[in-house]
């Protein structure tokens, strides 16, 4: 009877504000309005059209950019192998799935790529995702729910944050990379289970975690380590295994996630470690479990990356030395350029207005370096993330120091 009556009140509650929008009782949101106040304070984003296939050069509304924008760190984007092996795919199976991996649309190269995925990063079994997102929005709740703790980085990306929200479990927040205080909150903890979670490299700093710690604060708390590797996959270690690789570490407690839209040059994302963790999120991971998979042809493209990736060691070296010709370069500059070992170089301007003008003057020039604004950084910290791919040359790196300098000198 109590059950009949709690769902018989939300029913009614739900009519009554239908009801209330309906005859204007309640306000309707101005979104011109919201819309003017982000335009006021230089929060507008834009898209624009490119007209190229992805490379160190893009055409966008008839104009050639020396691009700085792309998460398409080896260069493996438009790459002959990847595309034949796709055209192969979708001869074989089609351009769609069809259903969900758990109903039909589980097919040979998603399979394939599963278990190719594990014996890359050296843990026992993957699951391969739609995207990066849908990822850790679904094996977050999976892994933690009410009762349970997770324990998140400050700067740990938005789909981290929207998955801890969706779980309803205990978030507690510990300042960027900062072990000291992840020790004692999860000292303090009495959750039955704890989930920790954190970027590998982070996405807007370039910074790589502390691993190490992470690791052995998750195995002295007996707690799970999930981590999100979308930026080291294909880029950190000596094969491109990723952060695992860059630090020499394994634990039976991690969870690994890779994305395979940026350095492997595809799309989609994977779930790595433990047997009997990764059938869980199989089990129970909502965005696994109710969408339907992703073309296979993108799996087929994405076995042709992994054996690009393992054998093209030069792409890694050539970031490598393309980074550090950018922090020679332009360490001269009064805006500060994160210290980063990985294909993010962070550029600090500080002001919205500032940084979108930076932007602007130097398309002029024919360069391509998004402006990064609040709230995908904290405010005061606006910037140009620079991201490296392995096709620039130390040319290339060249001609964007030299607009850099030019355009702080008009600008300044």
């Amino acid at each position: 009877v109590a059950r009949f009556w709690l769902v018989t009140s939300c029913s009614l509650l739900a009519t009554l504000q239908c009801w209330c929008i309906q005859f204007h009782l309640l306000p309707v949101p101005n979104f011109s309005l919201q819309l003017a106040e982000l335009e006021r304070q230089n929060l507008t984003r834009r898209r624009r059209i490119v007209t190229s296939a992805q490379g160190k050069h893009l055409s966008v509304g008839g104009v050639r950019y020396l691009s700085f924008c792309s998460n398409d760190y080896l260069g493996l984007a438009n790459h002959p192998d990847l595309i034949a092996a796709m055209v192969q795919g979708a001869q074989d199976y089609g351009v769609g799935a069809g259903a969900s991996h758990l109903i039909s649309g589980h097919m040979t190269p998603h399979d394939q790529l599963e278990a190719a995925l594990a014996d890359f990063v050296q843990l026992p079994r993957a699951l391969y995702f739609s995207t990066g997102y849908m990822a850790n929005t679904g094996v977050i709740p999976a892994l933690a729910g009410r009762g349970d703790a997770i324990f998140s980085d400050a700067l740990n990306h938005a789909c981290i944050v929207d998955g801890a929200r969706l779980s309803r479990a205990e978030v507690n927040i510990y300042p960027h990379a900062d072990m000291t205080v992840l020790a004692r909150l999860l000292e303090a903890s009495s959750a039955t289970r704890k989930l920790i979670v954190s970027d590998a490299v982070f996405s807007m700093d370039g910074d790589i975690a502390p691993v190490a710690d992470l690791v052995a604060l998750s195995e002295r708390h007996d707690a799970l380590l999930l981590l999100d590797d979308a930026h080291g996959f294909g880029v950190l270690g000596a094969s491109g295994r990723g952060v695992l690789e860059h630090v020499g570490l394994q634990s039976a407690n991690i969870v690994y996630m890779g994305t395979l839209g940026k350095a492997a040059g595809v799309s989609g994302a994977f779930v790595a470690g433990q047997s009997d963790v990764v059938e869980w999120l199989a089990q129970r991971a909502r965005t696994y479990v109710f969408t339907t998979a992703s073309p296979p042809a993108l799996a087929s493209a994405t076995l042709a990356s992994l054996q690009r990736i393992a054998a093209d060691a030069w792409r890694r070296d050539r970031l490598r030395q393309l980074a550090q010709r950018l922090q020679s370069g332009l360490a001269s500059l009064p805006w500060r350029l994160l210290a980063s070992p990985t294909a993010i170089q962070p550029l600090i301007i500080g002001d919205n207005r500032a940084a979108m003008k930076v932007m602007h003057t130097l398309q002029t020039r024919g360069i391509w370096a998004p402006a990064i604004r609040p709230p995908t950084v904290p405010a005061g910290t606006a910037r140009l993330r620079l991201s490296l791919t392995a096709e620039h040359s130390l040319d290339d790196i060249d001609t964007l120091i030299a607009a850099l300098h030019a355009v702080h000198g008009v600008t300044a």
